[in-house]
């Protein structure tokens, strides 16, 4: 009897392998009927422009998400008592802890960061229009899900820092005329802090990822896949053709690449970059000044509007109104409001209502790039108010990043004020003549 050489065994598993390979898809397709809808779809064109994959950084940053929460869920203790010592524990004593915990930290950092930015080349280029509303009315509600569930993440440490931002919540429910105690005894289960960990936890964990997970697939995968993509306007380009490269092997080939980069990047983040050191932040102790510490890039808007607001206070029948308290959550929810409904406020001043899979160029619709940048320019000034912090009073006072006199402080205050009012206006009337010239060339 010959023994078969390395090659013959080599040639025979690679036969074997094919054969099983073959016949499992056989017998799948005679059951489910794969062939006929996999190979249209696998033959799909999609853009090869890098701007397309901005989504793409949030979905697989948001997979991330759920793969390091899953592991910290394990070790978290969602009781008041004991949260703060669960979080401590998990980044100094449990083995990886401390990377898994910065890795889900920048892999929501950079969740948000692609949403805002998938949400600009969205709403510049014009990607929102006939027959793609739909697509933009469930990214709008991602990005707000998106804020609130990274407001739940970092309060869930329940140190100084987290119950201090808390404190911040309560009393802007408690502002809110007629149902704002309700609301805060409802979140806060009476008194602070309550039981408002146990249920911000439920949130965290089980609500918003839940509504998350059903949405992101509607709007990535299924509305994406029924339609024609968008593509950049070309002198070759239509309305009805379609260009780019097929589903399979080239954007799951690029697929594949952006997966990889984007954890990378995160795990690379995660090991170098220290971020939100709790142990040193100390439990929460009521009345102590909260650490020295800025908020998150994506809360300084909510926090900058309410230092620029004077605190202006109405008393109407014996009770006192904090009015200073409802611009900043007035502003915000305006501006979901408008944003949510934007593609159908266009459309009714410009009277356009035809399908559109070409994208504009910025410089070519003046108007919406003047009234986004002026936008973009108004929130900017919010989140200045959060850069520059006043002096603390006293020698053991927590002192933070960038510091000012009182009387320097105030006059920043004022200024920042001001600009609110003035500078929005100026970039509009900028942008709009630099995109009328660029048009006429």
């Amino acid at each position: 009897m010959v023994t078969p050489t390395k090659p013959q065994r080599q040639a025979r598993l690679v036969a074997g392998s094919a054969k099983a390979a073959q016949g499992s898809a056989s017998f799948l397709d005679e059951r489910l009927g794969l062939a006929h809808w996999l190979r249209p779809n696998l033959r799909k064109l999609f853009p090869s422009h890098w701007s397309f994959l901005l989504g793409e950084f949030a979905l697989y940053s948001f997979v991330l998400l759920v793969l390091t929460g899953t592991f910290l869920t394990l070790f978290y203790k969602p009781n008041p008592d004991v949260a703060f010592t669960s979080v401590r524990e998990i980044s100094l004593d449990i083995r990886g802890g401390l990377l898994v915990r910065q890795m889900h930290h920048w892999a929501a950092t950079i969740f948000v960061l692609s949403i805002v930015a998938h949400l600009f080349r969205v709403f510049f280029t014009a990607a929102f229009r006939k027959p793609r509303e739909l697509s933009w009315m469930i990214g709008v509600v991602l990005f707000a899900l998106a804020l609130f569930e990274s407001f739940l993440g970092v309060s869930l440490p329940a140190d100084q820092l987290a119950m201090t931002g808390l404190r911040e919540a309560q009393g802007l429910l408690l502002s809110i005329p007629l149902v704002g105690s309700y609301l805060s005894a409802f979140v806060f289960d009476g008194g602070f802090p309550g039981q408002v960990i146990p249920r911000i936890f439920v949130t965290h964990v089980l609500l918003v990822p839940g509504i998350l997970l059903a949405l992101i697939p509607l709007h990535g995968i299924v509305l994406t896949w029924r339609q024609k993509h968008t593509e950049h306007r070309t002198p070759a380009s239509d309305e009805t053709r379609v260009t780019g490269g097929p589903f399979f092997p080239y954007f799951a080939v690029k697929n594949a690449a952006t997966t990889m980069f984007t954890m990378a990047v995160v795990a690379l983040l995660a090991t170098f970059v220290r971020v939100n050191p709790v142990w040193e932040h100390g439990p929460y102790q009521p009345g102590s000044p909260p650490p020295s510490a800025q908020p998150f890039w994506y809360f300084g808007v909510l926090e900058g509007a309410l230092r620029l607001t004077p605190p202006w206070e109405i008393t109407i029948g014996g009770f006192v109104l904090q009015v200073g308290l409802w611009i900043p959550m007035l502003v915000l929810a305006a501006f979901f409001t408008v944003l949510f409904l934007y593609p159908f406020l266009e459309r009714r001043f410009t009277k356009d209502r035809r399908v559109h899979n070409l994208l504009d160029r910025p410089s070519h619709a003046p108007v919406r790039t003047a009234l986004g940048a002026a936008v973009i320019t108004f929130f900017t000034v919010l989140w200045a108010g959060t850069w520059v912090s006043e002096a603390p009073p006293g020698p053991n006072a927590p002192t933070p990043l960038l510091t000012a006199p009182h009387e320097t402080y105030v006059w920043i205050v004022y200024g920042l004020s001001i600009a609110i009012f003035v500078l929005p206006p100026i970039v509009y009337a900028i942008t709009l003549a630099a995109c009328r010239s660029r048009a006429r060339r």
